[in-house]
């Protein structure tokens, strides 16, 4: 027999036959998930700092973390910029050390989850809870130092140099393993690697474990440390680096301006607590939002560069929009994967208005990369994280340095200064991109409750 499960404005959902159908603005149409999933916590290690209010803060007041990168001041390579995570013994700054077997990518990996676990108020207690709860966090990149150190050293000394750690140190699921192992999580343990889409691609995989019910909580997120000579020589070299801007580095990540050179390196990480939503209500946890949907594509194109029309961009959000049982006009706010280079911007511009037609006028755009660079692994968690963020506290952070925009792109891209999320709005709602190498695409539905 089939029952209301709940009305919201024009909205009615039934469930029936353990599916979720319904009528939402006079279009029919059925949810795969009848288990709703939110967000209940949040960690992150960032270039602004490290907790998620205060980075939160910085963010939306027009704050900038990157800086000029000493190891590269007498060095060949043409960057000479890049967002490092403020280290100190500060509330906000990360005090956290890697050690021989951890990697400071796992090591800010593991600093995030714990602030994300303790944001959430979250601690499983029983077997069972336990079981229920899992780990999907995953990395861009190996510890490329390590593979180099330890491959030069074995060439000059032998066997005997090489560390019993070497292999767990350069692992990409090692932080999700220890995280896991941390707290005591036995549900899924899960690691992604897709480049700069890894963070979005670890979230989306953990939001269907959980609305599918192999699990009902994950702690789920992306995490990466690659500021070292070798990584910045390889993006130099493919010419994706900003080197325009060495003097000003504030000024060097500049998303959808017309004279965007290239992306900065940027470090850190982001987690996020999902939960299955009557779990959450049912502890009291405070609930930052929903996540409503997860869509994926591929651009089948080119290794490194977009496809110029947008088309694998256009895919993975109109997807994530089926997913969620969400129409384009519901959508108000996106956060854009945009890099601050020429074709990548561009590209995505061109996708949003493919997507959302005439409603493109509606919408607000702001890339937050001009504040933290680009964290390649973990930059679709931490803009998760100030996605959600945004539909909690109805403020839209700014895109930095727009202070012109190509002439092509009209758009709301809410340049220098944040902005107040349309308080009319019933319900907001967001996407949030994350475009890779390969042509690996996600978006992300996020919504406030």
């Amino acid at each position: 027999m089939n029952r209301v499960f709940g009305k919201v404005a024009k909205r009615h959902l039934i469930i029936c036959d353990g599916r979720c159908h319904g009528l939402i603005f006079g279009r029919t149409f059925t949810s795969k998930y009848p288990r709703k999933v939110v967000v209940t916590g949040v960690g992150i290690v960032s270039p602004l700092g490290c907790l998620a209010s205060h980075v939160w803060s910085r963010l939306i007041d027009g704050d900038c973390g990157i800086s000029k990168f000493p190891p590269f001041s007498d060095s060949p390579i043409p960057c000479k910029v890049a967002a490092s995570v403020p280290r100190g013994q500060g509330r906000h700054e990360f005090s956290g050390l890697p050690g021989r077997e951890v990697s400071l990518a796992t090591a800010f990996a593991l600093s995030a989850a714990d602030q994300a676990i303790s944001d959430a108020n979250f601690s499983p207690a029983t077997e069972k809870e336990k079981e229920r709860t899992g780990v999907a966090l995953g990395m861009g990149m190996v510890d490329l130092e390590a593979v180099s150190d330890t491959s030069a050293k074995f060439r000059e000394v032998g066997y005997r140099s090489v560390s019993p750690y070497f292999v767990p140190r350069i692992l990409l699921n090692m932080a999700a393993g220890l995280i896991s192992i941390r707290h005591g999580l036995k549900g899924p343990n899960h690691s992604v690697s897709t480049a700069c889409t890894t963070g979005a691609h670890s979230i989306g995989d953990a939001f269907r474990f959980i609305a599918h019910g192999d699990c009902d909580v994950m702690v789920a997120g992306g995490s990466e440390a690659c500021l070292t000579p070798i990584a910045i020589a390889g993006f130099a070299r493919a010419r994706a680096l900003s080197t325009k801007f060495n003097d000003e580095p504030t000024k060097a990540s500049r998303p959808f301006h017309p004279e965007r050179d290239g992306f900065v390196m940027g470090e850190g990480a982001a987690v996020l607590i999902l939960e299955e939503e009557n779990l959450a209500r049912s502890r009291g946890a405070r609930i930052y939002g929903r996540l409503l949907g997860y869509g994926l594509s591929g651009d089948a194109s080119h290794i490194t560069a977009p496809s110029v029309d947008g088309r694998g961009a256009q895919l993975c959000m109109e997807a994530a929009m089926r997913d969620a049982g969400t129409r384009p006009s519901d959508v108000t706010y996106i956060n854009a994967h945009a890099t601050s280079t020429p074709l990548g911007d561009a590209a995505e511009a061109k996708a949003i208005k493919n997507v959302f037609g005439d409603h493109s006028k509606n919408l607000s755009i702001s890339s937050t990369k001009g504040a933290i660079g680009h964290l390649l692994g973990a930059a679709g968690a931490i803009e998760s994280a100030f996605t959600v963020l945004a539909c909690y506290h109805g403020v839209l952070p700014p895109t930095i340095n727009l202070d012109r925009v190509d002439p092509d792109v009209d758009l709301n891209l809410v340049p220098l200064v944040k902005q107040i999320w349309d308080p009319t709005n019933e319900k907001r709602i967001a996407l949030t991109n994350s475009f890779g190498f390969g042509g690996t695409n996600a978006s992300l539905c996020f919504s406030s409750l």
